[in-house]
């Protein structure tokens, strides 16, 4: 009973001494700074610019490199404006000649054009070892025995930092680094096809890494992980020079006016060959993570202070960022919804960014609830629990939401997610049959895309979180046309101002003219059957499968399901093995080439990208016109044209374009969500004290059935320690007193 006692009073004091927020995740002394804390769910594999190529490694490394481009905040459609660059420069455009053309000249008569890239003078790189000196004016870091290297784990195990100006040379050599065969780049490919000599440098670069690591197992044996330094500098790259310390010079294979939006994504900035040395020095990887992929050096707004990417990583505020404002123009709109209140102001607005690593979605959505988290996306399961539909049939958070002061953010991805159809089958593609089959065979496309209802779809799967597609196109695109100018007119019919998908009725009329009457083959007699290749086969997707097959019984056509693995549905769409399928594609850069070339005929090849194998010799006519062109009418009047060839000819049953939702909380400072780019983080503005107060009244503790405990055991104890008193006191009587 002493025990009980004793945990009573440890009870009482534990509750005396507790702080206000007792399950605060983050250490005490972070309260009240100005902290942006997000999260992130798998592992990031590179945070080298030149290999990172997945949404959730840019969430990092945008905040911490700088291409010489990136795009405005506000503006939609998206437009490009100068990040380290002075401008976004216009190209020359030259014969084979050599003899500089006009800006209007034909694209067949360009065989070159050439980016002269200013940058802007004055921009520091981040404080890092790499640019260390020692009391000589010497690199401290650059030539380290191994065995030194061998007693560092973390990146403040190298006490001293420096730092240098950024100049044209560091583009160059993040350039040549693409063509670099130890990093495996995955743009380096594509990139050959324009960036002139890059090929050649590869196959230069491949030789010489060859004999080096060769030459390095011979001396620390076969299986030595280590990785050769090359100097780059050393390599010339015919297509790509420094013209003075600011200003580089890219030269492209004709004419390909898209190349300036690959120079907004992270595989075009700058790379210092001080961090290449540094990090290719032995034992810094060995097992250490000493590596770009773990400790990015950029010039951008955030640098990496925290890499444990198995739990947390934490972006300090870059004290050597060069400054940048916020915009002080939008779209419209972006006035009255409080998107211009920073207007002018320097950023970035929070000095850290603490990324939590989350495996389950409950705890990260407590933790979002608790305050924890600043903004959040909604899982299916908490869906309802978040949003509901407003007077009007949009989308608003729950009032137990709105109560908190969460607000709902919402943006269409530039993505399109379609049902495709093999134009190599005989039955819903023509296959090799006469312009009679190949007249059936649209028809039966055209039927069953009005079938599918993606409304419904999106209703039920996503939440209503997508929009219906009306072809290749997803909003936010130069080309998508919006309300009665860009309706599907093949599957839909424009009633009271709105789109709205013709009756199953006029689905069943094209089957009939297409031969299938009541889903029938009229020569045969025999039911039509069509067959769809997935990957879906777990019980999870048993309700959306029954789904698919319900939409094809609504014209009386059997749909037979062929689920696989995902290696064997890929190998399936290469060889042309399939009949329908579905597939989706996220815009590389916001230009309608990189959703146009998904139909264009010549890409219909085993690796190319036009997995429906479509083509149409008009179609391919006027894209060879559309792709080269600079965005504006001519331009939009062609692409008309292509979506109407395309509406017709139903090579993909239009599916959706996903809608983005995500909550924000209270003390977040309204923003605009960008689904291209995600170097947006130094745009955010948090409250911190208000974050505290709402933390401190969302978490108070309940000590109530802790007072009952300890009031039990207070009582419990109460006659044991009587008990206690007594027996205390009759031993303390003298020897032979009365008893």
């Amino acid at each position: 009973m002493r025990g009980a006692l004793h945990t009573a009073i440890l009870l009482a004091c534990g509750l005396a001494g507790c702080g206000r927020v007792w399950n605060d995740p983050y250490p005490a002394e972070d309260r009240g700074k100005n902290i942006l804390y997000s999260f992130f769910i798998e592992r990031p594999r590179h945070f080298d610019p030149a290999q990172s190529y997945t949404s959730d490694e840019f969430d990092v490394i945008q905040q911490i490199y700088e291409p010489p481009f990136q795009y405005h905040y506000l503006k939609r459609p998206y437009q490009l404006i100068p990040a380290t660059a002075t401008e976004v420069p216009h190209p020359k455009y030259y014969d084979e000649r050599g003899r500089e053309l006009p800006a209007d000249a034909d694209a067949g008569r360009i065989a070159y054009s050439e980016y002269d890239i200013p940058i802007r003078p004055g921009i520091l790189y981040q404080p890092h070892p790499a640019f260390a000196k020692d009391e000589k004016g010497e690199p401290a870091y650059l030539s380290l025995p191994e065995g030194e290297i061998r007693t560092k784990y973390k990146l403040s195990d190298f006490p001293k930092t420096g730092t240098r100006e950024l100049v044209a040379d560091d583009y160059v050599y993040e350039i040549k680094r693409l063509a670099h065969p130890q990093l495996v780049s995955p743009i380096y490919s594509h990139m050959t096809d324009y960036i002139v000599g890059l090929k050649e440098v590869g196959d230069r670069l491949k030789r010489d890494n060859d004999t080096l690591v060769a030459e390095q197992q011979k001396r620390y044996g076969a299986s030595d992980p280590g990785r050769p330094w090359i100097d780059l500098r050393s390599y010339e790259l015919s297509g790509v020079k420094a013209v003075d310390r600011y200003t580089y010079r890219v030269r492209i294979k004709g004419k390909y006016p898209q190349f300036v939006y690959w120079l907004a994504m992270p595989f075009f900035a700058p790379v210092p060959w001080e961090a290449d040395r540094f990090y290719s020095q032995r034992g810094m990887n060995d097992g250490r993570n000493l590596t770009l992929d773990s400790y990015p050096v950029g010039t951008g707004a955030y640098m990496i202070s925290q890499y444990d990417p198995n739990f947390r990583m934490t972006l300090d505020a870059n004290p050597n960022f060069h400054g940048e404002t916020y915009p002080a123009e939008g779209a419209p709109g972006d006035a009255a919804a409080g998107l211009l209140a920073d207007a002018g102001k320097r950023m970035p607005f929070t000095d850290r960014i603490v990324f939590t690593r989350e495996k389950e979605s409950i705890p990260l959505w407590n933790k979002f609830l608790q305050g924890y988290y600043d903004n959040a996306g909604i899982a299916s399961d908490n869906f309802d629990q978040a949003v509901r539909a407003g007077v009007g049939g949009e989308a608003v958070v729950t009032p137990e939401m709105a109560e908190r002061g969460i607000s709902l953010v919402t943006a269409v991805e530039p993505t399109t997610f379609y049902l495709a159809f093999n134009f190599k089958d005989a039955v819903v593609g023509g296959g090799k049959g006469d312009e009679h089959a190949r007249a059936r065979a649209r028809k039966l496309r055209q039927a069953v895309s009005i079938a599918i209802d993606w409304e419904e779809f999106i209703s039920i799967f996503a939440n209503g979180r997508g929009v219906p597609g009306m072809g290749p196109l997803p909003p936010g695109i130069f080309g998508y046309r919006e309300e009665a100018g860009g309706y599907n007119p093949v599957v839909y019919d424009w009633i009271g101002g709105r789109s709205v998908r013709k009756p199953i009725q006029a689905a069943r009329k094209l089957l009939v003219e297409a031969g299938y009457p009541d889903g029938r083959d009229a020569r045969t007699g025999q039911p039509l059957v069509l067959y769809l290749d997935t990957t879906a086969r777990g019980a999870e997707d048993a309700a959306q499968l029954a789904w698919y097959r319900r939409q094809f019984a609504k014209i009386d056509v059997q749909l037979e399901i062929r689920s696989t693995d995902w290696n064997r549905f890929q190998e399936k769409i290469r060889l042309g093995n399939t009949q329908m399928f579905f597939l989706g594609w996220h815009a590389d850069y916001p230009d309608p080439e990189n959703f146009m070339f998904l139909l264009y005929g010549p890409n219909a090849t085993q690796d190319g990208e036009n997995k429906a194998r479509y083509e149409n010799p008009e179609f391919d006519r006027l894209y060879v016109q559309m792709k080269n062109m600079d965005s504006g009418p001519r331009r939009q009047a062609i692409i008309d044209q292509m979506v109407k060839i395309a509406r017709e000819d139903a090579p993909w049953a239009w599916g959706l374009h996903p809608k983005v939702y995500s909550l924000r909380n209270v003390w977040v400072r309204p923003g605009k969500p960008n689904v291209i780019t995600r170097n947006t983080l130094k745009y955010i503005r948090i409250n911190p004290e208000l974050r505290d107060r709402k933390r401190e009244e969302w978490n108070r503790p309940v000590v109530w059935p802790l007072g009952m405990i300890l009031a039990v055991l207070l009582l419990a104890s109460a006659p044991a320690y009587l008990s206690y008193r007594r027996r205390e006191r009759m031993a303390a009587k003298p020897a032979g007193a009365p008893a």
